[in-house]
């Protein structure tokens, strides 16, 4: 038995903050609070003047393999996310090939199982012909996160949008579905007509292509599939004020049917911002005017949004500095998005135990993820120690990501993450990495 205590520090888990020892057995945690002195030999970390937090959990990820691996594998970006002190991610379908098939999936289990530092679950893709797959994974839905649909800004077979597939697939299926919301053929046509007028687009100009209404269509009509057919649904990076009046806080979350969440750069970042960044903060969604983000806030702290997620998506500088139009959508978020939400504790903005709902126990309550996302004696002991009162300030040199850019780049945030523990193996501490350990693949609490 491997026995490690976290000695006199604060413990930060549903909603109250404790001080005393936490005890590490093996991969669980097996006590928590008071004085913990234990027969036998034992790790002994001292926590005091720091916090311990469930380890985040990110929803969002777009780790690239197989097949775009010249942006980022599963190795580098993962090791980048037990850095920042995610301890578990679930990752998207639009590799190369495109995860359409049981089969493909399971090889991207298998590639993980070997390569990857954190926890690690993969959600099955949706096509406008895979539906057999789909039911085949219905049989997997302890094993699978979720079904992810694109209901727009994609590319290739991964766009659906036919009604009539659309109506099938959340008819069919038993998984919870995900989805990205943009109304393709609206911001097709806002693009036409934008250029008519200003022929040479820039990056500012990308929230006007997709604009709220191109997200609160698309959202809407997901809605609508949803409760006609009953089905789970979860839409993804919420990222306008209008799309707010859809979603509820008069319930609990585990009572929902329909999810929401919103990721770290639509509550950091507005459209000032595109005059300094460009290119670097072009997404999808595209990130929007001040009002936005306020609403967002506002959403967040009042639980009609649920989830705090990353939406990691890095693409190389190369890829990030051609025209507007052709430059790549997405941003690498995920080593720095629990040390950017302690910047907003800091601020007062946010509460750390709002915090740790949003980007920990949520989690593992809107996608029932078994034994995770809570500090709780029996759970599997993924945790991370923040050092509050130690700034550290994100640079080219500590930056993890295989693309090696952040748009964060220069930003100070109060806190520095001194430790991340997944399955009670100290995989990061101050600085060194212990790799004789991977990550285990989620299961899920579903009937």
């Amino acid at each position: 038995m491997q026995h490690t205590i976290i000695k006199d520090t604060c413990i930060v888990n549903e909603g109250q903050q404790i001080f005393g020892d936490l005890l590490i057995s093996n991969d669980r945690i097996e006590k928590i609070g008071g004085q913990i002195d234990i027969k036998g030999r034992a790790t002994e970390i001292i926590g005091t003047g720091k916090h311990v937090l469930p380890g985040v959990i990110d929803d969002q990820v777009h780790f690239r393999e197989p097949g775009l691996t010249h942006k980022a594998t599963i190795y580098t970006e993962a090791k980048a996310a037990v850095a920042g002190g995610t301890t578990s991610f679930m990752e998207m379908p639009n590799t190369n090939p495109p995860a359409f098939t049981i089969d493909l999936l399971e090889e991207k289990y298998a590639r993980a199982k070997e390569s990857s530092l954190a926890n690690y679950s993969f959600f099955m893709g949706t096509s406008n012909d895979n539906l057999e797959e789909i039911l085949k994974a219905n049989q997997l839905k302890s094993h699978i996160c979720g079904l992810k649909i694109f209901m727009g800004s994609s590319t290739g077979n991964l766009l659906v949008e036919s009604p009539l597939v659309l109506e099938k697939v959340f008819g069919s299926s038993e998984l919870l579905i995900a989805t990205h919301c943009e109304d393709e053929p609206m911001f097709k046509q806002k693009m036409v007509d934008l250029k008519k007028i200003k022929p040479h687009l820039t990056a500012a100009d990308h929230p006007l292509i997709r604009d709220e209404e191109v997200c609160f269509e698309s959202s809407f009509k997901a809605i609508q599939y949803a409760k006609r057919n009953g089905s789970r649904l979860h839409i993804l990076h919420i990222s306008t004020e209008k799309e707010l009046q859809l979603f509820t806080n008069m319930i609990p979350l585990k009572d929902k049917q329909i999810t929401a969440e919103v990721c770290v750069h639509h509550l950091h970042f507005t459209s000032d911002d595109y005059a300094r960044l460009g290119n670097q903060i072009k997404c999808n969604p595209a990130i929007k005017a001040p009002h936005h983000r306020d609403a967002l806030w506002k959403a967040l702290l009042d639980d009609r949004l649920d989830i705090i997620a990353t939406d990691h998506a890095p693409h190389t500088w190369a890829e990030k500095q051609e025209d507007f139009e052709h430059a790549h959508a997405g941003l690498p978020l995920v080593q720095h998005a629990l040390q950017l939400m302690l910047h907003y504790v800091q601020e007062g903005r946010i509460s750390i135990e709002k915090v740790v709902q949003k980007m920990s126990h949520s989690l593992a309550d809107c996608f029932q993820i078994a034994n995770r996302g809570y500090l709780r004696e029996g759970y599997f002991a993924d945790l991370v120690m923040v050092n509050m009162n130690q700034p550290s300030t994100i640079t080219k040199e500590n930056i993890l990501y295989k693309c090696g850019w952040s748009p964060l780049e220069g930003f100070t945030s109060p806190a520095t993450i001194e430790y991340t523990f997944v399955n009670g193996h100290l995989v990061y501490g101050k600085g060194v990495f212990n790799e004789s350990k991977w990550g285990e693949r989620l299961s899920f609490d579903r009937n």
